[in-house]
Parts: C-alpha cells; structure tokens; sequence
C-alpha cells in the first residue's frame, strides 16, 4: 500500500474515560498514518479495549488490538516497515508521543502505543503523532494503575505492567 497524497491532519480517539486528540506526523510517518487512518475509517478500533498499561520505567497505554490480547492485528497484514525512528537514544520517546508497538522490525500492524511520561525505549517503534488533548486522562489512568492475573491463585494483583484497572475503550476515532 503506498502512502495517501491526502492524509487527515488529526485523529480524534473518542474512549468512555474522555477523549484523546492526536497530531498525526504526515510528512515523516506517511505509510504508518495511511495505514492507521485506514483502519480508524474501517472502523477497527471502534468498542476495543487499550490492552496495557506500564508504570514503572516505561510509561505506555497500548491500544490497537480488538481482541485485548496483545496478539491481534488485522487479518492478513504482514507487517510493514518503520519509519520515523527516532535518532535521539536518551530521549526518544517524550510524553505526548503516538508510536507503533511491533515484535521486531517491519512488523508493524495495528497496536499502537501512547507515552503519557518521558520514557526510553530502543529507537525500534515508529512515531506516528504528538496528543495534543488527553494527556492528563492517561495520567489518570497510571495514577489507578495496573493489574495481573496470577496464574497460581487466579487473583488479580498490582502490576507495573498488565491491564488498566480502570478499563478504557476505544468508542470511535474520527479523522479532520
């Protein structure tokens, strides 16, 4: 798929906890916003849940996948490869930063990630879009945290990573 000649300039994350407004990165990531703008007007993100949430170190709600595994992508991608990696190792992925999550490169599909605290990550994940709008609702959602399901016992526990407490679904993704 090549990159649209006419990308929207925003997407708008409608959630049941407030919306989450996003600059999307055009000129730099234009194969991995044609890509998310399509699944958005495809509507394949609607009524899915952000999946993770991490709280210690690296500071990521994940979203993007409508099974709330981890594991879901759309039927038949491959993968595509990464763009607009970032150069800086100490700072790459400031607060307010919109990036793919993948397993390796060019595995890009849809789980995506948003950073709601500087966090330092290997420079593999494709930046995509700045929020502009919902930052402190990301807060929020660290501020209640994350849980585990221990195998052992099947109870759930604090974690630094695992699913958000307070769950947070994606309702629909508008394009301007």
């Amino acid at each position: 798929m090549k990159a649209s000649k006419s990308l929207p300039a925003t997407m708008k994350i409608v959630t049941n906890c407030g919306p989450i407004a996003i600059s999307l990165l055009n000129k730099q990531a234009p194969l991995t916003v044609t890509k998310m703008t399509a699944l958005a007007r495809a509507k394949y993100f609607n009524n899915s849940l952000c999946h993770r949430l991490t709280t210690d170190g690296i500071f990521v709600l994940q979203c993007g996948d409508p099974l709330a595994t981890g594991l879901g992508s759309p039927t038949g991608w491959k993968g595509y490869k990464d763009e607009n990696l970032p150069a800086d190792r100490d700072k790459n992925y400031p607060a307010g930063t919109v990036a793919m999550a993948n397993s390796g490169p060019g595995t890009n599909g849809s789980q995506f990630f948003l950073v709601y605290k500087d966090t330092k990550l290997p420079p593999n994940y494709t930046i995509w879009g700045t929020i502009t709008t919902g930052l402190d609702l990301l807060i929020k959602l660290y501020e209640v945290g994350a849980y585990e399901i221990n195998s052992s016992d099947g109870k759930a526990y604090y974690a630094s990573d695992g699913h958000p407490i307070q769950n947070i679904e994606i309702r629909s993704i508008t394009l301007r």
